[in-house]
């Protein structure tokens, strides 16, 4: 029986085929029918600050209006940290302080917004980093003292050093590739006890990277990115139908058992348990 406390991961730059071929722990899990594994085509523009809105609100750019990693503002959607805190649920995020710029205060100020702790807030309990060279692991650990003091029913975490090492090395590198391998080990050494504390899991990416060291465009190097699931409402197998990421929001929504905005595209996921 599901507990609808969801932690949502997004693995910044995370291409689909680098995953596949080198998250051995997440394919561990698949294999051992604990988690299921989607191929995800991201929204256009493949940029950060857009496909963050898009992720956590469900709509794509043209509706948000997050079109460029200069629109520097709040949101004007309904977010998931919104919607799950008006269900009386609680929210957190370890992440890039571009979320912090979306959902609590805009333009961010580092000597104010690095530590959120705002009951009234979307995000009641926030830790932002400004540096995309912030060490994984200290997110993390991070991440882990949330779950641990503040025990939240919906956690955002959004590691950045794959895209920082696809930007400086690009996608087809041995430092990409070596990092991609070093996430998989964060997530070995969390997961279990986060699925065991009866969480929902979902690891995804908001977009890729390519062999120029970048990202923005139309190629599936640039777009496909993965969706991992772990949870009893959806069947723990691979699906081979590539998903929208505009479902992303609704599945959320769906694992926490609270009702998706209205401005969310319905939810028609192949693998869901229930429907």
């Amino acid at each position: 029986m599901s507990n609808n406390r969801l932690i949502m991961i997004v693995i910044d730059a995370l291409r689909f085929d680098t995953a596949c071929s080198h998250m051995g722990f997440m394919q561990h899990l698949v294999e051992q029918g604990k988690v299921a594994r989607y191929e995800v085509k991201s929204e256009v523009p493949s940029l950060s600050r857009p496909l963050y809105e898009t992720i956590l609100t469900g709509t794509p750019p043209f509706v948000h209006g997050v079109v460029g990693n200069g629109v520097i503002r709040l949101s004007t959607q309904e977010s998931l940290f919104h919607l799950a805190r008006r269900s009386g649920k609680k929210t957190a995020a370890a992440a890039y302080y571009w979320v912090s710029e979306l959902y609590s205060h805009a333009p961010f100020r580092h000597g104010i917004d690095r530590i959120q702790l705002d009951k009234d807030a979307p995000i009641e309990n926030g830790l932002f980093y400004f540096e995309d060279h912030y060490p994984d692991s200290h997110l993390f650990a991070e991440a882990q003292w949330l779950v641990s003091e503040k025990n939240p029913d919906f956690l955002y975490i959004h590691p950045m050093n794959v895209d920082d090492d696809g930007h400086k090395y690009t996608a087809d590198s041995v430092q990409y590739r070596n990092r991609v391998l070093a996430t998989d080990d964060l997530l070995a050494q969390t997961l279990p006890i986060w699925m065991d504390l009866g969480y929902d899991i979902i690891v995804t990416a908001d977009h890729g990277m390519t062999a120029d060291g970048n990202h923005g465009g139309n190629t599936m190097d640039d777009r496909h990115v993965p969706l991992f699931i772990a949870s009893n409402k959806v069947k723990p197998i691979i699906q081979e139908q590539v998903v929208s990421q505009l479902q992303l929001a609704p599945l959320a929504c769906h694992l926490l058992g609270i009702d998706p905005s209205e401005a969310m595209v319905p939810l028609l996921m192949p693998g869901l348990v229930d429907q």
